[in-house]
């Protein structure tokens, strides 16, 4: 759980992401979760476009997504949704401590 500081921190930073995937009418996917898990290991801090044929509304599916992920969701703004989650990487700047 974040501090409200620390949401606003990394809504800050997610705002100039570009969205590095798409769920659509397929839905969540394993090979979605791994390319995901992936992104947030390296990047700790991803965002993600929620395609209205997906037929669920966007926190919803934020929500199953990092629950799959073990991520948080920092945000969902319209169909866009930032999910963070802390790398297990040592010699990595973390975002947050």
């Amino acid at each position: 759980m974040f501090t409200s500081k620390q949401r606003a921190n990394l809504r800050s930073a997610a705002s100039t992401l570009r969205p590095i995937a798409q769920v659509g009418k397929e839905g969540i996917s394993e090979n979605l979760l791994a390319g995901l898990s992936d992104a947030l290991e390296a990047h700790e801090l991803i965002k993600i476009t929620l395609l209205p044929s997906s037929g669920e509304d966007g926190g919803n599916l934020a929500e199953n997504l990092a629950d799959l992920l073990g991520a948080e969701v920092v945000t969902v703004i319209g169909r866009k949704a930032v999910l963070y989650r802390r790398s297990s990487r040592e010699d990595f700047a973390h975002i947050l401590f």
